[in-house]
């Protein structure tokens, strides 16, 4: 069991300005969502990202209380966070996905938001982000950097797929025993 000491009530303020989030959020509002949206932050320094974040979703969608986190993947576990005159409480959790933040707002609104690991590829971020603040998203937080990162088969068009199935070949052609080969092509079959 640990004891909270004093020094673990003390809240924990950045010494400098928040900075700008890359964040994109689902812009609805709507709860039938899974995420309602990603945020991509350029550290894994809590005390320097998250005031950015909190003061983006106060003026999106009201004043934020409380952060749940993951125990995972942050350089500090600071539990209050000091936040444009206010105090924020912080919890991490190992049950908690790395890829997941939750923020609590004054009006108990819960806004589940996807977060893309610092050192992302920026192509894999955007899209990831893109597809975690959509509307119609179905893919858990957990999932989505493997999703948007897993190529998709290129589409085959109609004159390949043609020729595909009606025995169209690539290679040399083989002559019949007995037969000559047109000239450039392989005679096969041992034939010269």
């Amino acid at each position: 069991m640990k004891l909270t000491t004093t020094a673990d009530r003390r809240p924990v303020i950045s010494l400098t300005p928040p900075s700008t989030p890359r964040l994109r959020m689902e812009s609805t509002g709507s709860r039938r969502t899974l995420l309602d949206g990603a945020w991509w932050p350029r550290s894994t320094d809590p005390v320097a990202e998250l005031p950015g974040l909190i003061l983006a979703i106060d003026k999106l969608r009201g004043p934020v209380t409380r952060l749940v986190l993951a125990a995972a993947g942050w350089d500090s576990h600071p539990r209050r966070l000091g936040v444009n005159g206010r105090v924020l409480r912080l919890g991490y959790f190992t049950s908690q996905p790395v890829s997941l933040l939750t923020a609590i707002c004054g009006t108990n609104e819960r806004i589940d938001l996807l977060v893309v690991p610092p050192r992302t590829a920026t192509g894999t971020a955007d899209a990831a982000m893109v597809l975690a603040a959509a509307t119609t998203n179905k893919v858990h937080a957990q999932h989505i950097l493997l999703a948007v990162s897993t190529p998709t088969p290129r589409p085959v068009d109609a004159a390949e797929e043609e020729w595909e199935t009606e025995g169209g070949q690539i290679g040399p052609v083989l002559a019949p025993a007995g037969h000559r080969a047109p000239a450039g092509q392989s005679a096969g079959r041992g034939e010269a």
